[in-house]
């Protein structure tokens, strides 16, 4: 689950739409009691997450929930909720909308104790950024909410303005070794180019990984994690031509060793996202 490259929301009012989810082609599954749901149904809709999974057949694909964020009238009554699921093993974790510290991941953690949890913090305001260090080392992986997050600061919400978030956020998760940050959703849920696009554009920051909001999302995004298969083929090359390990020049460049980890992370990337290749 905390390695799942594409990871697609739900809502949790929604419950014939789970099992659909679930057979998309997503690496997991959110549950989202929070932003895709109304605040008259909170109550209800927390309800109808604990009969529908209950109820939802077993599948290889990770569950979680998106849980209210901590400061909200819904917040203890999520979590309540989703320790219940937790304990009977019915999800594999949850992730927490606007974290914006270290302490909010340890509380969340106490709060459901003693079940091991694996967290999932959403970042998206300046508090959260400020504190992406900490909130990575806290949490088991970190996630982009770009949309909140822009709205927060008041920028557009395009490449360039946000560029600097998500740099922050792939140094984060590198120096707290944790897996690579999840990028933010794409709005369009049609346009397959820009779907794809923006996937592409996010792993060549760093940032292997995305949010999806429709299960028609999920071929597009796939697509723009992976390799090009001119990256592949420059890959292959430069493993085939220094299979020891040691400098060689080819295509009159250097390469060594931080040039053949990239290769390996190229090929890497290529197999992973192959086999799951809707």
């Amino acid at each position: 689950m905390l390695d799942s490259s594409l990871l697609l929301f739900v809502p949790a009012d929604r419950p014939e739409r789970y099992a659909g989810a679930l057979a998309s082609g997503a690496d997991a599954v959110i549950i989202d009691l929070e932003d895709a749901v109304a605040v008259e149904r909170k109550s209800s809709a927390r309800n109808i997450l604990r009969d529908a999974v209950s109820q939802t057949p077993a599948s290889p694909t990770p569950l979680l929930v998106r849980i209210n964020a901590i400061g909200t009238p819904w917040h203890s009554c999520d979590l309540t909720a989703v320790l219940g699921l937790l304990s009977s093993g019915r999800i594999s974790g949850v992730m927490l909308p606007k974290a914006e510290s270290g302490d909010d991941i340890a509380a969340v953690r106490t709060a459901l104790a003693p079940v091991p949890t694996s967290i999932i913090a959403l970042i998206e305001t300046a508090a959260g950024l400020a504190s992406a260090q900490t909130i990575a080392r806290a949490a088991d992986r970190i996630a982009f909410g770009s949309i909140d997050f822009a709205a927060d600061i008041g920028c557009d919400h395009s490449r360039d303005a946000l560029l600097h978030a998500r740099a922050q956020l792939v140094i984060a998760a590198r120096m707290a070794k944790r897996s690579a940050p999840i990028d933010g959703v794409t709005r369009s849920t049609r346009d397959e180019t820009e779907i794809e696009a923006d996937a592409r554009y996010g792993a060549s920051l760093g940032l292997k990984a995305k949010l999806l909001i429709h299960p028609a999302q999920t071929a597009p995004a796939r697509r723009g994690l992976m390799p090009t298969q001119a990256e592949i083929a420059w890959a292959d090359r430069i493993l085939e031509r220094s299979s020891d390990g040691s400098a060689v020049s080819i295509d009159g460049q250097m390469v060594d060793a931080p040039v053949i980890a990239r290769a390996l992370q190229i090929r890497n990337d290529h197999h992973r996202h192959s086999n799951r290749q809707t």
